[in-house]
């Protein structure tokens, strides 16, 4: 795939390519995307390895059923095409345009998006459609973290913020509402404010001793197949599957190399957040099965208990490796009443920042 002055060593097409081989131009705006493709093209349902939608296998038999397509679409049920659909590119593309952010491996600006997208975007979700896209390598920049370290962050192109961002605006719906109620990180209506008030909650009734946990290198380490199980358990629509696990593999640009992205999956686009809750979303699950009182946003988990014994009992259970979590940085303790602090669990010399919290 030609990406500007750089070749990825792999054979399958760039996202900017037809399927002929020639290049399709870069340019889009919320309109050029939108006009021209309000018939959405022919119904190409039977492409690119989707489900068969047909009534007959959607519908069971029995005279009195409602037919499930009309009334309660499965989930497997044309996701791609809600994806796709006009008004759903035209929201994402405002909400990537009013993001700004910097250009990916093209060096596509958000302000020169939209030349050609008029002439293109019909070629594009066509290719979407039919399952022969493929997204562009991000590229890697680095920011400073405040304990000192660096964020690594993988920049998407423009027209692959505006797919990712369609995507998410499509699953979150059907994720988001089974997610737990202790997580706060990069979800609709909830903030780094709302954890924080739900912690203070928490001391004020007795729970003042915080297990600060936080997952290492989180993002870097997620398991493509773990992830992809867990994305599977709501999401039937096999060309939807393939495009996700095109980005998770679409490469990194790291100076004037493309390296591959076997792992993980770079913090930078519009669906990481989405996916990362995915994923935690077991974590949490456990930790309410097991009756804990906890806080997590994004990859920062604090469990708040009664007793230091208990917080040591937390932080031992935390650092296990389990359903494809990644491993524990360090765990920490405190007292938000007497302001005493302790190392605890097998990793506690390593670095992380302690995170306090008030009643």
């Amino acid at each position: 795939m030609a990406t500007g002055p750089y070749r990825d060593s792999r054979s399958a097409p760039g996202g900017n390519v037809r399927r002929d081989g020639t290049e399709v131009s870069r340019g889009h705006s919320s309109d050029a995307i939108v006009e021209g493709s309000r018939g959405e093209g022919p119904n190409m349902r039977s492409q690119g390895g989707a489900v068969d939608c047909s009534p007959a296998s959607l519908s069971p038999p029995g005279g009195d059923v409602v037919r499930r397509e009309v009334t309660q679409p499965a989930l497997h049920d044309d996701l791609m095409e809600r994806v796709l659909a006009s008004e759903n590119v035209r929201r994402a593309w405002k909400r990537v345009k009013a993001n700004q952010g910097a250009p990916g491996v093209d060096g596509m600006r958000i302000e020169d998006f939209a030349e050609g997208a008029r002439s293109n975007w019909s070629a594009i979700r066509q290719a979407l459609r039919e399952g022969t896209y493929r997204p562009q390598p991000v590229r890697r920049v680095t920011i400073p973290k405040p304990d000192g370290g660096e964020r690594l962050l993988g920049i998407p192109t423009v027209m692959d913020r505006v797919i990712q961002q369609a995507i998410a605006q499509v699953l979150g719906p059907l994720f988001d509402p089974g997610f737990s109620d202790s997580s706060f990180g990069f979800r609709p209506g909830r903030s780094a404010h709302g954890a924080l008030r739900r912690v203070q909650a928490h001391t004020g009734d007795g729970y003042r001793i915080a297990v600060d946990l936080d997952l290492a290198k989180f993002f870097d380490t997620v398991q493509h197949d773990v992830l992809m199980a867990r994305v599977s358990r709501k999401v039937r629509d096999k060309r939807l599957l393939a495009l996700i696990g095109e980005y998770l593999r679409a490469g990194v640009l790291v100076g004037d190399t493309i390296e591959a992205t076997d792992i993980g999956t770079p913090q930078g686009g519009p669906l990481s957040p989405l996916l990362a809750n995915i994923l935690l979303d077991d974590l949490d699950k456990e930790l309410e099965r097991r009756g804990h009182r906890f806080v997590r946003y994004a990859d920062d988990l604090l469990i708040l208990v009664r007793s230091h014994r208990a917080g040591e009992r937390s932080s031992w259970w935390s650092t296990r490796t389990r359903a494809g979590w990644s491993r524990l940085t360090t765990a920490r303790t405190w007292d938000s009443h007497s302001g005493a602090r302790s190392c605890v669990g097998p990793s506690a010399p390593t670095k992380t920042s302690v995170t306090g919290c008030a009643s």
